[in-house]
């Protein structure tokens, strides 16, 4: 199936590794032109040179810590004419309401909280003139899923799902979608991370991290190739009517025992 990216331009958050990274290279694999922002330009030339190697597409990077809000401000500025965002970038840390300070709280809102308001708030007033476009916000099973040794990721999801719903219950009305996928658990360098805290905070011993990960649907961990591919299916015009919603991407976990 066409999707009709050839030649699209997108930009992705958080875009050096993991998620982020998997959903450029689909984007690029379909013809689209990407943009990756992320804070280490060497981690970026990285994945760029990465993708090049693979697809006949331009890729650009642009080093910008989007916790700061002049930072995201440039980083729009200079790609004013994308035809998609997709918000990525963010690092909430594992632990309980009483582990974690409130300056951690407010580190890690800034970039994926706030971050991701930010971005949406600057990409609609560029798209809105158009009456195009598409904003994609990677967020998390935390939201539908919270629990006390991840509070900050589960406020922080929670409020973004609401944010996302909210806003693309109205963006139809420019002509442009916004919608949200919540993946559950992926095989990603923060898995192990947050994992770690976890296992911390539950047996006082993070080493114990694996045992944090138990009954997973298919026996495994998803891929971030298979959240990318989500995102991607989702840009094509077939599939216009979705906007406003939340796709809980996790095997069905949440209606495991």
């Amino acid at each position: 199936m066409d999707l009709g990216l050839r030649g699209k331009s997108v930009l992705v958050t958080g875009s050096s590794k993991g998620i982020g990274a998997a959903v450029a290279e689909a984007y690029a694999a379909e013809g689209a032109n990407v943009i990756l922002v992320s804070r280490s330009a060497e981690a970026l030339k990285k994945t760029a040179d990465d993708i090049r190697s693979r697809h006949q597409v331009s890729v650009q990077i642009h080093a910008a810590d989007l916790s700061k809000g002049p930072a995201r401000e440039d980083t729009m500025q200079r790609f004013p004419d994308i035809d998609i965002l997709v918000n990525n970038a963010g690092a909430i840390p594992g632990g309980s309401l009483l582990d974690l300070s409130m300056e951690r709280w407010q580190d890690a809102w800034d970039l994926k909280v706030l971050g991701y308001v930010h971005m949406t708030q600057l990409a609609l007033r560029t798209m809105q003139p158009r009456k195009s476009g598409i904003i994609i916000n990677i967020v998390g099973m935390a939201a539908r899923q919270p629990t006390w040794d991840y509070i900050c990721g589960a406020t922080g999801n929670a409020a973004l799902n609401a944010f996302t719903s909210a806003i693309g219950g109205k963006a139809v009305d420019f002509g442009i979608r916004v919608f949200g996928i919540n993946p559950a658990g992926t095989r990603t360098d923060r898995i192990i991370s947050i994992s770690k805290e976890r296992a911390k905070t539950r047996f006082g011993d993070e080493s114990r991290w694996e045992e944090t990960l138990t009954n997973l649907p298919f026996g495994r961990l998803k891929e971030p190739a298979e959240v990318a591919a989500l995102a991607v299916m989702l840009s094509g015009p077939q599939v216009e009517y979705l906007a406003g919603t939340m796709i809980d991407m996790d095997g069905g976990a949440l209606y495991r025992k």
